[in-house]
């Protein structure tokens, strides 16, 4: 009695497509994934440090001599 069976799924998913339509059903998804992105990445702690602080590191190596397009 506690669990949902698939009729109840369907009523439900029934009267979504009647509150929202169609057409906002793929918007209403896609913010959803952004939030749920936005979160995730929230949880993993600070961002990457810019990339212009990592100039220092690349300036002392040496070039390939294969990237000279040889």
């Amino acid at each position: 009695m506690g669990s949902m069976s698939l009729i109840h799924w369907i009523i439900v998913l029934v009267i979504v497509l009647l509150i929202f339509g169609t057409k906002r059903l793929p918007n209403i998804g896609k913010d959803l994934g952004d939030a749920m992105r936005g979160f995730k990445k929230g949880m993993q702690g600070e961002d990457p440090p810019p990339a212009d602080k990592q100039l220092g590191k690349d300036e002392d190596k040496k070039p390939d001599e294969k990237s000279d397009g040889r």
